[in-house]
């Protein structure tokens, strides 16, 4: 006889709902809010994406429906889920494009190279692109770079001491600083929020510009990895002279002005295949 659905008890295994989806915009309204402290005004973050209040307004209605932020008069804050969604949703957007970034510049580093990998969804991919190599010496800030490379094909990974930030699992302060003055690496690849002609490139979080900074100081080899979602974005903070970095990897040519200013940076622009 067959069991009355009604009446039968519910199981604990049942599987979650899927996070919801969030556009590209949204993330980078995320993003803009949590590093700001877990509320912003509107006016504020159209200032700092270089869009209408608008633009803002429409954005967060979904993230709003979806239980990310919660709306106030003239603001937005963030509820206590959106920071632990972050970093997961943005390794699901635009995934074909930051796989095919980390394939080339995976194929640039051979066995035995040293690295610095900052934090990051593309960085993350990288990391996994690398896990066929052998005996590298990798310093980074990011649990999920340390967690795919340590303990593989001889690899040595060094991690700086410290608190892991919530929404993107990623260690900063002035005690990481210290910890990677005595490294001097072959390449630091670094992640960017924003590129544009006039400022190059670009973050949200000055923690995350003074560890840039401090990389590319102590590299011989400096590589931007950034999709092309980025190219004409602003951010209010700079990772320092656009002209320190040789190579910008992305997935799609860039607009001629970006272009001009590259040429203008010395900087290589190559188009992962």
């Amino acid at each position: 006889m067959k069991a009355n659905r009604m009446n039968a008890p519910a199981t604990s295994d049942q599987k979650p709902a899927d996070p919801p989806h969030v556009s590209h915009r949204g993330m980078e309204i995320l993003d803009l809010i949590t590093v700001s402290g877990g509320n912003m005004k509107i006016q504020s973050i159209a200032s700092a994406l270089d869009v209408s209040e608008e633009t803002v307004r429409r954005n967060l209605k979904p993230l709003s429906a979806s239980g990310l932020v919660k709306r106030v008069h003239g603001g937005v804050y963030l509820k206590q889920s959106s920071t632990e969604l972050s970093f997961a949703q943005r390794m699901d957007e635009n995934p074909r494009p930051k796989q095919r970034i980390a394939a080339h510049i995976a194929g640039l580093i051979s066995d035995g190279s040293s690295l610095f990998l900052d934090i990051g969804s593309t960085t993350a991919f990288i990391a996994k692109a690398l896990r066929t190599h052998k005996e590298l010496l990798v310093v980074t800030n990011s649990v999920a770079v340390a967690h795919t490379l340590a303990a593989h094909n001889n690899n040595r990974v060094f991690m700086p001491g410290g608190e892991l930030r919530a929404h993107d699992g990623g260690i900063f302060g002035a005690q990481v600083i210290d910890f990677i003055k005595p490294f001097h690496m072959d390449f630091a690849v670094l992640s960017t929020a924003a590129i544009n002609a006039t400022n190059g490139f670009m973050l949200f979080d000055l923690e995350e510009a003074h560890y840039s900074r401090a990389i590319i100081e102590r590299a011989s080899t400096r590589i931007i990895a950034a999709d092309s979602s980025k190219f004409g974005r602003t951010a209010p903070i700079s990772i320092g002279p656009a002209s320190d970095v040789e190579l910008l990897v992305t997935d799609a040519p860039p607009p001629a002005d970006i272009a001009k200013a590259a040429r203008d940076w010395s900087t290589e622009i190559v188009v992962a295949g």
